[in-house]
């Protein structure tokens, strides 16, 4: 039975912890016959709603983590051109890691319509820079976004510590051993066709459940290469080959997804639905706002990991909803 937690309100004392947060918390899960009391699922049931997640580079996951997009590349939706250059790209990604608990970069635009980047650019675009920030004595945990396993091979080399694959491992089969190989934590992200074609394909009967059946089966081939349960991360994918109707169904499901059992990272700053939701269109400084209440609506279901392009302002926003849920300020590892 799949099943649903619903969340009770900020600084709520009952209930039980959400995934492990020491924020969120819940008391009865929606199932295929409506609610059901925490205390009548079985103990399996409880543990993957409420058991604290593995630590992910080191960072426990008992509150949302914030993780800095940087773009190295000339074509991105929010930002591309930006960061191109060497220099530009590590000056923000030292501007970021003041702020940030982890660094993805990538090399090769996702955004619908994309067209793929060969191997050879893609590495030339994001190997360098991990090196480069690793040289200067930054230590901020790096995932490399790509789907591509030669991509994902040389930025492990060059000092990544991460892969973030917007395929859940089916882009590339070299790419499943290649993280059992190395033990690194992996995001398994829910998506169809590629980023040239993917809008094509966003067609669901539901697309909530529709999304966690593919998780659950990418969780099982992960597992089945040899990649370890608590390496694994999971992403439903918003945007990716999803309608504005679809995006706004998954945000409202999100807690659904801890039913998987694993951390789960929520990727949606600036995307499109934002502007058209919020009147700002294609213009990216108006998306800010609705980006950071996508942020904080994740974390209000116990979203562990969010991806966003403005980490000042959302580490900001996190620190008054953090307050509203009961702790003031941050005392913990300050990682």
């Amino acid at each position: 039975m799949s099943l649903t937690p619903v969340p009770l309100p900020p600084g709520f004392g009952g209930g039980l912890p959400l995934a492990g947060s020491r924020h969120v918390r819940w008391s009865q899960a929606l199932g295929v016959g409506g609610a059901v009391p925490a205390s009548a699922l079985s103990a399996a049931e409880r543990a993957r709603l409420s058991a604290p997640r593995p630590d992910l580079c080191g960072l426990t996951l008992d509150r949302p983590r914030i993780m800095g997009i940087l773009n190295v590349t000339p074509d991105s939706f929010s930002d591309g051109g930006a960061h191109a250059t060497l220099e530009a790209a590590v000056a923000r990604a030292a501007e970021m890691a003041g702020e940030a608990d982890l660094l993805d970069i990538g090399g090769e635009s996702t955004r619908p319509g994309a067209r793929e980047v060969p191997e050879d650019e893609e590495i030339a675009r994001t190997a360098p820079v991990i090196r480069e920030i690793r040289a200067r004595g930054i230590a901020i945990p790096i995932s490399i976004d790509t789907r591509k396993a030669a991509v994902a091979r040389a930025a492990l080399e060059a000092g990544a510590d991460m892969v973030n694959d917007v395929t859940a491992l089916r882009w590339d089969p070299r790419m499943a051993p290649l993280v059992a190989e190395r033990g690194v934590p992996v995001c398994l992200m829910h998506s169809v066709a590629d980023p040239e074609t993917m809008q094509a394909h966003a067609r669901y009967d539901d697309v909530l459940a529709e999304v966690c059946d593919h998780l659950a089966a990418r969780i099982e081939a992960a597992e089945a290469a040899g990649i370890a349960r608590r390496n694994i991360v999971t992403d439903p994918g918003i945007g990716f080959g999803k309608t504005l109707a679809h995006n706004l169904t998954l945000l409202r499901g999100l807690a659904r997804l801890h039913d998987l059992g694993a951390p789960v990272l929520l990727g949606a700053s600036r995307k499109r639905f934002i502007g058209t939701l919020s009147d700002s269109g294609d213009e990216m400084s108006g998306r800010l706002p609705g980006s950071l209440a996508v942020a904080l609506h994740g974390a209000a279901q116990g979203i562990q990991i969010l991806r966003v392009h403005d980490v000042r302002e959302t580490r900001r926003a996190l620190r008054v909803w953090q307050g509203l849920a009961g702790e003031d300020g941050e005392t913990e590892d300050g990682a």
